[in-house]
């Protein structure tokens, strides 16, 4: 009887519990919370992971419960930003930078090396997809200029190709086969997606947000129905970001607001269970297909959602993340948001506005100037830092009518804006 008993409760328990986000264990503390920018599963056991502003490369083969470190910045020369991570196979392996430079490994991360023979030599590798047994994508940069590489050979040659005549930043690149994909950021007119059906021969742009601005930043297919397309849009204050959804591959769209400005990570598990999240966002969980929003107080600062099946996925943040049924970890994890030292030295403004910055490392910078409305007024400036450094800014602004405007600042570790008032 008391057998019977015992296996009764263990089916219960068993039916009862429910996967939840948690923060994955034995991995890099994160100094001073800068951003996981990427995650990447082959199955459920495999995986990468990917710190951007401290450039660490951690392997887990054990489903996220412990991680190696399998590279640093102090073992290749130069310094970095590492945005994005992918690979074919256990062994091959892409790694992208916001440096200029690009990575390749043959032998599952143990060893990585400099990529040289792609043509135009990109400045900067925001996203990248490998698909089938051999062929891979990448696109930049969150800054002008926009392009796309390919390699049909497991990276062993590369064609690119300039895309500033669709966009003019791509951050986003998502293919279903060799042929038929999508590339996402945004032109003059707001947050865009393309769509080729020919290996990016040609491209279609099949949406835009129409807001000057703004970004779709990351896209999701649904594992059952690829048909079905999710998207990310990073807005400008004080608009809100968006939750952008297609159910026929892109001929029509949704949006729905989301909760935040800067949402960019998005993942769903069916049509109405999903979330999202952003550099200076919660983690936002929607069961009702984005109608509402409910912060989960697990974790912010998310680059990406990456799904595994309806039980499993993994999210890169201030630390790694995975919805699991498993116990991990009772580690409590602050909520804080990494930006930009930017002073201004005075508010409001008269004729010039002025500024300045202190950069901790190398970086690029986009300086905006938006309305009250969050209506696009013009690039004050676009930075390249090449080191640690402060440095000091100064815009004539006479032309402006008085009132309230906002400054957005984008960098390498995430976006923000300061609202200044002009006498």
């Amino acid at each position: 009887m008391k057998l019977f008993q015992f296996l009764v409760f263990l089916i219960i328990a068993n039916m009862s519990a429910q996967p939840n986000w948690q923060v994955a264990p034995n991995i890099f503390s994160n100094p001073n919370n800068q951003r996981f920018d990427d995650v990447f599963f082959l199955n459920e056991n495999l995986g990468w992971a990917a710190n951007g502003f401290y450039a660490r490369v951690y392997k887990t083969t054990d489903g996220g419960l412990n991680w190696t470190e399998q590279l640093n910045e102090n073992d290749i020369t130069g310094n970095y930003y590492f945005r994005n991570i992918e690979f074919l196979n256990e062994d091959i392996g892409f790694l992208g930078t916001l440096n200029g430079t690009f990575f390749k490994t043959i032998d599952g991360g143990s060893n990585w090396s400099e990529v040289t023979n792609i043509p135009s030599n990109p400045n900067a590798i925001c996203g990248i997809d490998a698909v089938g047994t051999s062929t891979i994508y990448g696109c930049g940069a969150y800054f002008s200029p926009a392009h796309i590489i390919k390699s049909t050979d497991s990276g062993d040659t590369w064609t690119f190709m300039d895309m500033s005549s669709y966009a003019n930043a791509l951050v986003e690149i998502l293919f279903l086969d060799e042929n038929i994909g999508y590339a996402a950021g945004r032109n003059a007119n707001g947050g865009l997606i393309l769509k080729t059906l020919n290996g990016g021969t040609s491209w279609t742009e099949i949406y835009n947000t129409n807001v000057s601005g703004e970004y779709v930043w990351k896209l999701q297919t649904l594992e059952s129905n690829n048909d079905i397309i999710f998207g990310a849009v990073s807005s400008v204050a004080p608009n809100n970001g968006k939750l952008i959804k297609s159910i026929n591959g892109g001929t029509n769209w949704t949006s729905l607001e989301s909760v935040e400005t800067d949402v960019q990570a998005v993942g769903f598990i069916t049509e109405n269970h999903g979330w999202m999240g952003g550099h200076t966002t919660g983690f936002y969980e929607t069961l009702d297909g984005g109608q509402t929003w409910n912060n989960l107080n697990i974790g912010n600062n998310l680059n990406r959602i990456f799904i595994i099946d309806a039980t499993t996925a993994f999210a890169s943040g201030t630390t790694v993340y995975k919805f699991t049924e498993e116990t991990l970890s009772t580690q409590e994890e602050a909520i804080v948001h990494d930006v930009l030292n930017v002073n201004l030295l005075k508010n409001p403004v008269d004729t010039y506005l002025e500024f300045t910055i202190n950069f901790p490392a190398d970086d690029n910078l986009l300086i905006e100037l938006y309305d009250a409305n969050g209506k696009y007024i013009k690039q004050l400036s676009r930075d390249i830092i090449l080191e640690k450094t402060a440095k000091s800014y100064r815009y004539n602004l006479s032309e402006l009518a008085s009132g309230a405007y906002y400054l957005d600042f984008h960098n390498n570790s995430g976006r923000f804006s300061l609202k200044f008032i002009k006498k």
